[in-house]
């Protein structure tokens, strides 16, 4: 699969700060890529010059093998975290505005506005202005008018901020059939669990430098210790967790199940077997859980900052 963007030995200075340093990332095109940092890591900055807002002191951005330029602004879609309607303007109108800006005609936009305003559910806001809606229901227009020219490349920043469960699971949704339908995602958010669900590749930045990117699943193989959950119900709780101590290290738990009278995690050596840990739990007692601990990516986040 090709790179639909390559971020070459970029960095950006604002004085003596340094912004970005020397980042280079590689997102494939047809995927859900997690940009992810804590604040102020350097983020906003990589997707200010993304969009052309602002250029970088040094190294390249290509855009489907191209160095960046102004024509390539209509194959990018953005929706930031701060969102910019126009308060007293008609939802209708300045959607057809925004559309247009991004180089549809008048016709097409009003049709590309109907579908997606019925599929939403909100025809009836047309000429309703931002201000009467809440934070989510003005969420869900700038949503539409970022998705409507139908770009190659999308950036969404904590596109989720202000929904309610079943909004946001809908927004999930669309990112979805989007990237099915051939876009390519940048996807810049605080929610690990929908980092977990959605992306297929992510970069961790950290005071303004790469710390960590690649394959989420890779990524996860190379955190995971070799640990498992343990949870069995015993007649001899007590000798099985003396038979466990003797061979292997155990830590406490922090997974919940019902029915066991024994709860460990046991961690592996490189030369043990998981198959040999499920026989010998399983002679003389019934096993109620069985789990390899595979770190999640708000635990890689945490581990990778902190350590950084």
């Amino acid at each position: 699969m090709s790179n639909i963007l390559s971020i070459d030995s970029v960095s950006k200075h604002y004085g003596n700060f340094t912004a970005l340093n020397n980042v280079s990332l590689n997102i494939r095109e047809g995927s859900i890529f997690g940009l992810l940092g804590p604040n102020g890591a350097g983020k906003t900055t990589l997707i200010r010059i993304i969009n052309q807002i602002t250029m970088p002191d040094s190294g390249k951005v290509l855009f489907d093998n191209t160095p960046l330029n102004i024509e390539h602004i209509r194959y990018i879609g953005y929706l930031p975290e701060e969102r910019g309607l126009y308060q007293k303007m008609s939802i209708g109108d300045q959607a057809l505005y925004l559309a247009q800006l991004k180089g549809l005609d008048n016709t097409t936009a009003k049709s590309e506005l109907n579908k997606w305003f019925e599929k939403f559910e909100i025809s009836d806001w047309w000429d309703k202005k931002v201000t009467e809606l809440s934070k989510g229901m003005a969420q869900k227009i700038q949503f539409i008018v970022t998705v409507l020219h139908k770009p190659k490349l999308l950036i969404f920043d904590e596109p989720f901020s202000g929904f309610d469960p079943i909004n946001a699971n809908l927004i999930k949704d669309e990112i979805i059939k989007l990237r099915d339908n051939g876009a390519t995602i940048i996807f810049s958010t605080h929610r690990m669990e929908s980092v977990e669900e959605l992306c297929e590749d992510i970069a961790l930045i950290n005071k303004s430098n790469k710390i960590l990117d690649g394959k989420l699943d890779d990524i996860k193989r190379r955190f995971k210790s070799n640990t498992f959950e343990v949870g069995v119900d015993s007649d001899n709780p007590d000798v099985l967790n003396k038979e466990l101590e003797s061979r292997y290290e155990l830590t406490r738990p922090s997974f919940r199940t019902i029915g066991d009278n024994l709860k460990v995690n046991v961690k592996l050596k490189n030369n043990q077997n998981p198959n040999d840990l499920l026989k010998l739990i399983s002679q003389n007692s019934k096993v109620i859980h069985f789990k390899e601990v595979i770190p999640s990516a708000n635990e890689i986040f945490i581990n990778s900052v902190e350590n950084d």
